[in-house]
């Protein structure tokens, strides 16, 4: 198979569409599953010669390509907004497939259950949010919410905000959770800090901080399993 040669003049079985019927999806390389949602390429390159030069943009990296938006995508010569639109959406869906994956959590055990409860939100983000998980006596799920957006690497929280939540909702105790876009798991001297004030906020409101995760594409990073509280 010449890459030269357009899509149409390729043997059936070796044609993406075609092959998916034949074979079955599993078959299909990233690359032919991308060719198949934008349909066709350039003037001078195939839709799977035009993929392959996406993907090796994101080195060949799903998660790092979920990250790009349509006008990142829009930059590659013969990707108009219908196709990067295609893209966009089809990686959305299988970000929610991913969290549907999991049971629906409803009461918390372990910084895992936290995890998993807060991935669909917080994975894929270029910018940082801040959220709070809600607990009643039994460590039951009563809400959770985002209640500040940041930058690349910092957001503000207003404590008075995060617990006036807290209160309406007559939660018994709260779980911290925000991403470093970065990657890194680490905490910042401004996490600590932030961890140390809030924790400090709620003994005087008798509502008991369990955890301060972060999370990103590598994992997280629970306080509480690390001796941070």
């Amino acid at each position: 198979m010449t890459k030269l040669l357009p899509i149409s003049a390729w043997l059936e079985e070796d044609r993406p569409r075609e092959k998916l019927l034949l074979k079955g999806k599993a078959q299909l390389s990233n690359i032919e599953l991308l060719a198949i949602l934008i349909g066709s390429g350039s003037t001078s390159l195939s839709a799977v010669d035009l993929c392959s030069k996406i993907l090796d943009y994101v080195n060949n990296d799903l998660v790092q390509l979920g990250k790009l938006s349509v006008k990142d995508l829009t930059r590659f010569n013969g990707v108009g907004p219908a196709k990067a639109i295609s893209i966009v959406a089809a990686l959305e869906l299988g970000r929610r497939r991913q969290a549907e994956h999991h049971p629906k959590v409803m009461a918390i055990q372990s910084s895992k259950d936290v995890y998993h409860l807060m991935l669909a939100e917080m994975s894929d983000l270029i910018t940082e949010e801040f959220w709070v998980v809600y607990l009643n006596h039994r460590n039951k799920i009563i809400g959770r919410e985002r209640i500040s957006l940041g930058g690349l690497t910092a957001t503000i929280v207003d404590v008075r905000i995060l617990f006036k939540s807290a209160l309406e909702r007559l939660a018994t105790s709260i779980i911290l959770v925000h991403n470093h876009p970065s990657g890194t798991l680490r905490p910042s001297r401004a996490d600590q800090q932030l961890t140390a004030k809030i924790k400090e906020a709620g003994v005087f409101l008798d509502i008991q901080l369990l955890d301060h995760l972060i999370v990103s594409d590598a994992g997280y990073y629970s306080f509480a399993d690390e001796g941070g509280l």
